[in-house]
């Protein structure tokens, strides 16, 4: 379960990084020209590819397989101290391929009980065919064929669309292939997995456990590394190169996987398909050589250079309603800083790519707030994006926001909308009014006349007579 973990670990932070490598690629010119037909040089600090050559070139990887098989090995095995009982008949078929002169033996014999750790460093340092045919035997559960079906699930889980493999040892077969990019990215990702790195960069290893009945001698058991450019004695010896892996295939080339350190920097170079002879037909060791060159040229050509400092200014913004300036500058957040070619002047990386989060401010404006990223780019290819805030504070002019507060209010839809609800309220009411002045006359009843002289009741004005006067008696 530990190991699982590790396993799980590892996945999560290199994962990202292997898809960030290839989209933010950029190849410089070499000083020098190189045999290999395909090749990318890495810087491991900064995670950079500086070069590359053909490098989605299918290849055969010949032995470079065995990265993909100590990889799958170390995730899938419980216990890497557990012991294994060599079985030569997992192996014999291989005695009787059509070249022979590829394959590469460690002097592991039959009956050999060695631990995986130690049929790693087999693999790993000499190419060993009993090594990694043992491993793909035993981790796939007594099938070889099971093993292959899980180099290529690990191939399609880290995005190696380019690869594909037919066998754990790195045997010619003209089905199994891969790119010098892919190649880097699997590099990548084992270098983050426990024990990978410790084991491909070992200059020598004697086995764990003894077998005094076929190795009486121990001590005369060794395992060399096959990259000489870590001994010190050899014609290609390269001070600070360490491991990872050769390859020596009779119809595919020299190919290999190394990286170096020098002045706290370290690269990472893969080179594939090399000749095996010059034009004399000599045998010659150009991928050797050529990963010398590269190695040479990186750390001689490349430093570490300030690209946009955070005080460049790299674009404005209009703001309204401000005090005093109506606009702010806008500068990187951070100093972005790259791994740079000192033969390619920085006033050549493009940094016109600008998007804005707005296009106009409204004041007030904070000091650092966001404003926008900048792309920075190089003959076309991106080299990162940094994010552009403010330099300085800008104030909110009162007088300013009064009026646009008052403008904005009458402009508001809801002071439009309370504005015609009014009129309507007001229209309402009118109606209203109307409607019931008009109701109220139609219902009220006639009011009867009244007079000033009292009415005289004609019967009693009959019945009366009329006095006489004095006259008349």
């Amino acid at each position: 379960m530990k190991k699982l973990l590790s396993a799980l670990a590892a996945i999560v932070i290199v994962l990202p990084f292997i898809c960030s490598i290839r989209s933010e690629a950029v190849s410089f010119p070499l000083s020098m020209n190189i045999k290999s037909e395909s090749a990318v040089l890495m810087n491991l600090d900064s995670n950079t590819i500086i070069h590359q050559k053909n490098a989605d070139t299918k290849q055969m990887p010949g032995p470079l397989v065995n990265i993909m098989t100590a990889v799958v090995c170390i995730e899938n095995c419980p216990d890497l101290s557990q012991e294994v009982t060599i079985d030569e008949s997992v192996y014999e078929y291989l005695y009787n391929i059509e070249f022979p002169d590829d394959l590469r033996f460690a002097e592991i014999e039959d009956g050999d009980v060695l631990t995986y750790t130690d049929l790693l460093y087999a693999m790993m340092l000499t190419s060993s065919v009993e090594a990694a045919e043992t491993i793909a035997y035993k981790i796939g559960g007594n099938n070889t064929s099971k093993f292959v079906d899980m180099m290529n699930e690990k191939a399609a889980e880290l995005g190696l669309a380019d690869t594909h493999f037919t066998n754990a040892t790195g045997m010619y077969d003209p089905n199994q292939y891969t790119t010098a990019n892919d190649m880097m990215a699997l590099t990548v990702y084992a270098l983050g997995v426990p024990y990978f790195e410790s084991i491909a960069t070992t200059f020598t290893y004697t086995p764990s456990v003894p077998n005094p009945k076929n190795h009486p001698e121990m001590d005369k058991w060794i395992w060399p590394n096959s990259n000489v450019m870590m001994d010190s004695q050899s014609d290609y010896a390269y001070n600070g190169a360490k491991g990872i892996k050769t390859s020596n295939l009779e119809r595919a080339g020299r190919s290999i996987v190394t990286m170096a350190s020098r002045d706290g920097n370290k690269y990472l170079v893969v080179l594939m398909k090399s000749p095996l002879n010059n034009a004399d037909g000599d045998n010659t060791f150009y991928h050797l050589t050529d990963a010398i060159a590269m190695f040479n040229w990186a750390f001689d050509n490349f430093s570490y250079q300030v690209i946009l400092a955070d005080t460049a200014e790299v674009g404005e913004l209009p703001v309204e309603l401000a005090e005093g300036n109506d606009y702010v500058l806008a500068v990187p957040k951070d100093e972005f800083t790259l791994l740079w070619y000192d033969e390619v002047d920085i006033s050549t990386i493009s940094r016109d790519k600008v998007v804005w989060y707005k296009n106009t401010l409204q004041a007030p404006v904070a000091k650092g707030e966001p404003l926008g990223k900048v792309t920075l780019e190089y003959s076309g290819e991106e080299l990162g994006t940094v994010e552009l805030v403010a330099v300085s504070n800008v104030e909110r002019s009162t007088s300013k926001y009064n009026m646009y507060v008052a403008k904005m209010f009458t402009k508001s839809r809801w002071f439009n909308k309370a504005l015609m609800v009014s009129f309507l309220l007001c229209a309402i009411y009118i109606i209203v009014c109307i409607y019931s002045y008009i109701v109220f006359k139609s219902k009220a009843k006639p009011m009867k006349p009244i007079y000033a002289v009292p009415k005289v009741n004609d019967k009693n004005r009959r019945r009366r007579r009329p006095q006489q006067s004095e006259d008349e008696k």
